[in-house]
């Protein structure tokens, strides 16, 4: 730690990172201090923490006190902690100066498993009723939600106390056979079992000869909507249509989750319509939401929420869109900018594979591709997860009218032995949209790196999908003008190139106005052209009779012409 590293986090102030304990009024308790530590190490994320003592809330400081004699002994405060902390916390402390006041900064890491006090305290840090960091008790269930984030339980895994084979239902497991049937991906060798061990062969009970313990799984899978309602009272769905701003429906289901699948799914059919594509010979329907999509953001949402959490599964049909909300934020690890490259972290792994079984979701655990896939090669905008909070996850399903001529694109490209990837589908419905794209720009659209971003725009390139213009960082990529004709906008091709044309002729000029002069190397940097098109630009201005050149060769440069 050094004083300058030591005044960035102080400029911070407090977070979910950063505790600040000032001993302005009184030395901080030993027992304090290692409750502040405590709270620290039950936090969300992975990054480090820092217990900053000697510094006041507001940010000034104003000096640790000694601690066990004359003097802080690091190694001795490290020694405190790991000693009254269960399990024991390994964490570093440094005595730094700052203003010639010492400050002692303790790094916490991020606890695997809940961490207490010895004599019994759990705390943890999270955001208060007031929106800022704070200390707060930390309850068994949240220990579980936690530690099912991380990866080191499986919640569905748990056994439920009082709960017995009675409580399920077996239509529900007949269900799970007809489902793994109808999918046609499903484990065709759970077909034959008997009830208990097919219930068995997929983690729901504990049995031998008999079932001895009932798992989150069977209850879930198959329970009884009274043995739901009392031993996973957070289990709730609800299904809404808003239109016009006014509730027209609004069910709510206690149901098991294979039964909830299937009338779900009934609902969402009931509803959806579809247009037609004339694709040559062949008709192509065009939905107003893909139903493989669909199904895989419902079965996300019941597969991923936290079950720990009370709130509902929403499905919410609103005139433009589709929305899916789940309790329980992303799982450690995943967030907005890795989405769709992550490896699978299911929060509930047991019921995941369930669900992978009964061949109602992607067996590669990559159902989230499938969703982002569906919606684009139908000729919609990219589903958004934006709207998601820590406590939430939300998805988005733009509706609207699809582009049939985006679709057609893309059967047509199928049917040519050219099946876009998801990849390239997500740059071309970038460029679609917003004109342009840029290598930076693609690989975070395709959460990549920038070589593989460029991989895929140069086959786009050689797909004579997209065409490049400019060269280097200036580089970009826009749909040639075949493109433009497949979509029936032949027009756009040359209004984008002529407000380009417009515009780099307008932002010389400016340039020139500005400095007086230009040269050939400065255009093509000004305008992020090679230097063959920067004089094509230079030479079609002064046939304009906008700007005038002196000298030639290498030593050419371009002034204003009289009266500009």
């Amino acid at each position: 730690m050094t004083p300058e590293k030591l005044r960035e986090l102080i400029a911070a102030g407090e977070t979910l990172e950063i505790e600040l304990k000032g001993e302005e009024r009184g030395r901080l308790s030993d027992g304090d201090m290692v409750e502040a530590v405590v709270c620290l190490a039950n936090r969300p994320g992975s990054n480090p923490g820092w217990l900053l003592v000697g510094v006041e809330d507001d940010g000034r400081v104003t000096g640790a006190r000694p601690r066990h004699g004359n003097r802080t002994d690091p190694l001795r405060l490290q020694a405190l902690i790991g000693n009254r902390t269960r399990p024991s916390l390994s964490v570093r402390a440094e005595v730094v100066e700052l203003d010639a006041l010492p400050v002692v900064a303790i790094e916490v890491p991020a606890a695997l498993t809940p961490v207490g006090t010895t004599d019994g305290r759990y705390v943890r840090r999270a955001v208060g009723h007031d929106g800022k960091p704070a200390c707060l008790p930390y309850h068994f269930h949240e220990m579980q939600a936690q530690s099912a984030d991380r990866g080191r339980l499986d919640p569905s895994a748990l056994v439920v106390a009082g709960a017995c084979w009675d409580d399920l239902d077996p239509l529900e497991i007949e269900r799970l056979r007809r489902t793994i049937s109808e999918s046609g991906q499903g484990d065709a060798a759970l077909l034959a079992l008997p009830d208990l061990e097919l219930a068995k062969a997929i983690g729901a009970v504990e049995a031998n000869h008999d079932a001895r313990a009932v798992r989150l799984l069977g209850l879930l899978l198959f329970g009884r909507e009274r043995a739901l309602a009392r031993f996973v009272p957070t289990h709730e769905v609800a299904f809404q249509v808003l239109a016009g701003g006014k509730v027209a429906v609004n069910e709510i289901f206690r149901w098991p989750l294979l039964r909830l699948m299937d009338e779900l799914g009934s609902r969402f059919r009931a509803r959806n319509q579809e247009e037609e594509l004339m694709v040559g010979l062949f008709r192509v329907g065009v939905p107003d939401f893909p139903e493989r999509a669909f199904r895989e953001a419902v079965a996300n949402a019941l597969v991923h929420r936290d079950y720990s959490r009370l709130g509902a599964v929403h499905v919410q049909w609103l005139d433009d869109r589709l929305e899916i909300s789940s309790p329980g934020g992303f799982p450690e690890g995943v967030h907005l900018g890795n989405l769709l490259t992550t490896p699978p972290r299911p929060r509930n792994p047991l019921l995941a594979d369930a669900f992978k079984r009964a061949g109602l979701v992607e067996r590669t655990g990559r159902g989230i591709d499938t969703i982002f896939y569906e919606q684009l090669r139908h000729g919609r905008p990219a589903p958004s997860y934006e709207r998601s909070t820590p406590t939430d996850v939300v998805l988005v399903l733009p509706g609207g009218g699809a582009s049939l001529d985006f679709a057609r694109l893309v059967v047509e490209e199928s049917r040519a032995g050219r099946t876009l990837s998801l990849d390239e589908l997500l740059v071309l419905n970038k460029v679609w949209l917003d004109r342009s794209v840029t290598t930076p720009e693609a690989a975070r659209l395709v959460q990549k790196p920038e070589p593989e971003a460029r991989a895929r725009l140069q086959g786009l390139v050689e797909a004579g999908l997209v065409e490049a213009r400019g060269e280097r960082k200036g580089r970009s990529y826009h749909l040639s003008a075949a493109t433009y004709r497949r979509l029936g906008q032949k027009a756009a091709y040359v209004r984008q190139r002529g407000f380009e044309q417009q515009q780099q002729e307008q932002m010389v000029v400016q340039y020139v106005q500005a400095h007086g002069r230009i040269a050939r190397r400065d255009a093509a940097d000004l305008c992020r052209l090679s230097s063959a098109q920067a004089r094509d630009l230079l030479a079609r201005l002064v046939r304009k009779g906008l700007i005038l050149q002196r000298e030639a060769g290498r030593r050419a440069f371009y002034v204003l012409a009289h009266g500009q």
